[in-house]
């Protein structure tokens, strides 16, 4: 059974960040809205510890999937990423996907590089061995999860994020889901998914082995410059996906690249997922309207409409929160914000139920 026979139909999930006090609460409220995914960064300096907060939102939830969006390959040994992610599958009856990138604000928030493609591409395989209950060689030493003999857990399933060419064909390489992470315009979207696509072509993996979807820039709002506004933080975040440290922007378009240049060497990180974030003045409301989806349910439903018709099989939510601070009322705020997707929005694309 491939996982397009699992999972038929677009998949909608959300992005927020873990909260004590709050996450098991809102994750309850997010299954009731009918999102189908909750996944929450792992960035150690900026948010609270993901997997604690996702195993009390597993005894709240019955049917929405848990997960990291995203962990990566350098703060923690795959080997302790795969016991937590194998602990909370167990914890949660099979519910659980580990997002994964290369590694942005959790790596430069102590001072180290993030993952190379390289390394993220032997990762993911080390994770899926572990979760598989298979013995690895580390440095020599035959490597296993022992518990496993005990305890049947089923394998993790793997998403991997990615922004540019190297990763996406890494990605489509290794993954069992793949995420773009280049912005809701839908010239990024359908150039992602020809390379997706292109590499799939070439390696031979069958399309349906492989479940590719994207993380989306959507504030749905009846007000579009309230939308506009909740959606620069976001559209300036993930225009910096396309602008990290040495990374190659001649296959940019011409609306992004100037701005991923900037975000180089002016990137805020101090104030990374913040409103307060210095180089937020420099995102203009033309780009964040071009970069995102802001707007009326109709106009959501639209420009979400077209970027499913490209073939995106899930998209995950990055939204917009009214409110900056304190931390878990930010995440309650930014809930509640999204309900007007999930009742407007969400449910045009759903199939019909006999």
């Amino acid at each position: 059974m491939t996982q397009a026979d699992r999972f038929p139909g677009p998949e909608f999930g959300i992005v927020m960040e873990a909260s004590p006090g709050y996450t098991a609460r809102l994750a309850k409220q997010i299954e009731d809205l009918g999102f189908d995914m909750l996944l929450c960064p792992d960035t150690q300096n900026l948010s609270p510890d993901p997997f604690a907060q996702l195993a009390l939102a597993a005894q709240t939830t019955t049917r929405l999937r848990l997960g990291t969006g995203v962990t990566n390959p350098v703060t923690r040994d795959a080997a302790v990423t795969a016991c937590a992610l194998a602990t909370l599958q167990a914890e949660s009856k099979g519910r659980v996907i580990c997002g994964i990138g290369r590694g942005d604000s959790s790596a430069a928030h102590i001072g180290i590089p993030n993952g190379t493609t390289n390394q993220l591409r032997t990762f993911v395989q080390r994770l899926q061995a572990y979760t598989r209950g298979e013995t690895i060689d580390r440095n020599g030493t035959p490597s296993r999860l022992r518990w496993y003999d005990s305890l049947k857990v089923d394998p993790v399933v793997v998403d991997v994020a990615c922004t540019g060419p190297q990763t996406i064909a890494m990605a489509v390489d290794v993954g069992d889901r793949v995420s773009f992470a280049v912005g809701s315009a839908p010239e990024r979207i359908q150039w992602a998914m020809d390379v997706a696509l292109a590499r799939l072509k070439e390696t031979g993996r069958p399309r349906d082995s492989v479940r590719i979807g994207a993380y989306v820039n959507l504030v749905c709002d009846e007000d579009e410059q309230r939308a506009i506004n909740l959606g620069r933080m976001i559209s300036g975040m993930v225009a910096h996906f396309a602008g990290m440290k040495n990374a190659p922007l001649d296959h940019l378009p011409e609306q992004l690249k100037g701005l991923a240049a900037q975000m180089q060497t002016g990137y805020d990180m101090k104030h990374h997922a913040q409103e307060e974030g210095s180089h937020l003045k420099g995102v203009p409301d033309e780009f964040v309207d071009w970069f995102s989806i802001c707007g009326s349910p109709a106009k959501c439903r639209a420009r979400l409409g077209a970027l499913l018709d490209m073939g995106l099989d899930h998209v995950y939510q990055l939204g917009g929160s009214p409110v900056p601070h304190p931390h878990g009322a930010r995440q309650e705020a930014m809930v509640q914000q999204a309900r007007l997707y999930a009742t407007e929005v969400i449910p045009h694309f759903r199939a019909p139920r006999g």
